[in-house]
């Protein structure tokens, strides 16, 4: 007799996982590389075959937010969507959100909001989200922001103390000239 095959939810849940990231590849026109980059970048290994389903969740929350909506099948039950409002992590990406505080701080930007950064950021770097900028991109957007502080009177140069005693001065400044 051969013993039939048991029901598993949570082998099903991750085989539809697995099903959904190769439909989100293939509706996005991901590329062999492109994907396999993503893969690396978000789980640290290159197929998603390997992937927890903890692992599996981010990759396909990557991709939803790339713009791929996966599509509801008539009679199933709707999803709540789930907003992606996950900042960008890198070191240069948390540099760049501290000088762009310290550009707010100076007056030289208006809006101090992640978005608005997001906003600058899309404009200088040519993507949709300052998380899927790579470390070239960021390095661009750095060099920017530190112009901009340049131009304000904030010089980049000097050591971390001279640089943190300029900018306290400078604010100084800025505070009593909106004052007087």
């Amino acid at each position: 007799m051969t013993a039939a095959a048991k029901f598993n939810p949570a082998d099903q849940r991750r085989r539809s996982m697995i099903g959904k990231v190769q439909i989100a590849r293939k509706e996005l026109g991901l590329d062999e590389d492109t994907y396999r980059a993503m893969l690396k970048r978000i789980t640290g290994v290159e197929s998603c075959t390997v992937c927890s389903d903890g692992q599996l969740a981010d990759v396909l929350d990557e991709l939803k937010a790339k713009g791929w909506t996966p599509k509801v099948i008539a009679g199933s039950a709707p999803r709540k969507p789930v907003a992606n409002n996950k900042q960008a992590d890198h070191p240069a990406a948390r540099k760049a959100r501290a000088m762009w505080i310290s550009l707010y701080q100076l007056g030289v930007v208006k809006d101090r909001r992640e978005s608005a950064l997001e906003a600058f950021a899309a404009r200088q770097l040519k993507v949709d989200r300052l998380q899927w900028a790579d470390q070239g991109q960021l390095y661009k957007l750095i060099e920017a922001l530190k112009a901009m502080a340049e131009r304000a009177g904030w010089s980049q140069a000097g050591s971390l103390e001279d640089i943190k005693a300029r900018l306290a001065d400078l604010v100084r400044r800025r505070q009593s000239d909106d004052a007087g």
